[in-house]
């Protein structure tokens, strides 16, 4: 772990960059014709006598940060120190650090803090915080938080930018309590009042620990202190709500959202759905779908999948089909997923005949079916006594690498394998010469009891 002083130890600015940078520059800017002309631009102005200012410069090597060139802003930033009379300021330093932290060199960036403090410059919020977020992107959340303990100690200070991207490391590793206690140091700090990004970091970390009453909680701190939701932090509760089975809340929260004037999206009307099919409360999702179409928010493959699956849940497969064939004329292309949830409702109801044919069209569609997709079809055909079909889908099984986690993939998809499952899969395997799978398939049906 760096240490206070070997963090603000003046160093000299790492000015020879090295070789595999200059030739990602001479490789990348010709390729495009804004790129080529920002260097151009670069060039012609670092012959020109008297040189124009710094923050012509930093102009340039901005836009290429944008456009995430970050190895041509450096290669262009080490001609600009040869140039004598053109001395980078604060802002270019900034741009520095920006892209040896985007590189994962952060340790190249602290050396360009220390040449900020050589030159008798003052680090500013944006030093801080693009150092903190470089430190995060490479996994070193813990040391981006002992440097914020530093940093203050000595005086300086963070802005609410700064403490939302060390908060958001933080939940991103899972260390929400941190982030927790963080937010709490600087709630009544004027400079660095967390806004509503940095309160829906939290609440979306707690929700998706499955700590969604915490959440709830938060969610009413911020509204006290005069912090308004947006449509985020109403997904996170929503979602969180809904995963944790207390669907009247996340109903509740929906209502709301169009009392406060937030407009639900997309994201939001697909997990009530999910949320509510999966309770088997398909008929409630439905009006949620009806107010989606009114609200004039287009239907996705989400939507689609989400209402298939529950009319399959409730084995109401006519209206799980009506939604699968209406997706094509709504603009939107059934995937592996959607085949694999019409296998497994058609299977579940037994109706095999028709998942075949669905399996067969994603062949012909040139689609790759899942494990999922082969779990659901194998199990309904060897109930329906299909065995030949059934060597044939493990043969193909195999030579596509999927056989492996089949009887787990079934549970998962609340096909329960018994004995005639078990047994037509370990003759196909023996008659495919797998036999090291179909003993091991056969130890496992003997565990299971089912002789």
């Amino acid at each position: 772990m760096l240490t206070t002083m070997s963090l603000f130890r003046p160093t000299l600015f790492v000015s020879t960059i090295p070789s595999f940078l200059l030739r990602f520059c001479h490789s990348h800017s010709h390729s495009h014709s804004h790129i080529d002309d920002a260097v151009s631009s670069f060039l012609h102005m670092l012959h020109l006598h008297p040189a124009p200012p710094i923050i012509k410069f930093n102009k340039i090597l901005g836009s290429l940060v944008k456009m995430k060139h970050y190895p041509t802003a450096l290669s262009l930033s080490q001609q600009l120190q040869f140039q004598g009379e053109i001395t980078p300021d604060i802002f270019t330093l900034n741009i520095f650090i920006n892209c040896y932290c985007h590189m994962c060199q952060t340790s190249f960036a602290f050396s360009v803090l220390g040449n900020i403090l050589k030159r008798g410059y003052h680090p500013d919020a944006i030093t801080f915080t693009t150092l903190i977020k470089g430190m995060c992107l490479n996994g070193e959340v813990r040391k981006a938080l002992n440097f914020h303990d530093d940093v203050v100690a000595k005086g300086f200070q963070l802005d609410h930018v700064g403490y939302g991207t060390l908060i958001n490391g933080l939940c991103k590793v899972g260390e929400t309590t941190a982030a927790l206690q963080l937010l709490r140091r600087i709630e009544d700090h004027t400079a660095a009042r967390p806004d509503v990004v940095t309160y829906t970091t939290i609440i979306d970390s707690m929700c998706k620990n499955k700590l969604v009453n915490d959440a709830f909680d938060l969610y009413h701190e911020m509204i006290v202190k005069g912090v308004s939701p947006n449509v985020f932090t109403y997904n996170a509760l929503v979602y969180g709500f809904c995963v944790a089975g207390q669907l009247r809340k996340a109903v509740g929260l929906f209502s709301v959202m169009k009392m406060e004037n937030v407009k639900p999206d997309v994201y939001t009307f697909s997990t009530l759905i999910d949320g509510l099919c999966k309770e088997g409360n398909v008929k409630q999702a439905e009006n949620v779908l009806a107010l989606m179409i009114k609200e004039g928010v287009k239907l996705n493959f989400v939507i689609y999948n989400t209402l298939m699956d529950g009319y399959c849940l409730i084995n109401e497969m006519s209206e799980a089909e009506y939604l699968f064939k209406s997706m094509a004329r709504g603009g939107v292309t059934p995937d592996v997923q959607s085949y694999s949830i019409m296998i497994n409702g058609f299977c579940k109801a037994k109706m095999v005949g028709e998942a075949l044919n669905l399996f067969k069209e994603m062949h012909c569609k040139k689609l790759v079916p899942n494990t999922v997709t082969y779990s659901c079809l194998i199990d309904g055909l060897c109930k329906a006594g299909r065995i030949s079909n059934v060597w044939e889908l493990v043969g193909e099984m195999h030579d596509r690498g999927h056989s492996e986690s089949l009887m787990s993939k079934m549970e998962d998809n609340g096909c329960i394998p018994d004995a005639v499952t078990f047994v037509t899969i370990i003759s196909a395997l023996f008659e495919k010469n797998e036999n090291d799978k179909a003993e091991k398939l056969l130890h496992e049906m003997i565990a299971r009891g089912l002789l």
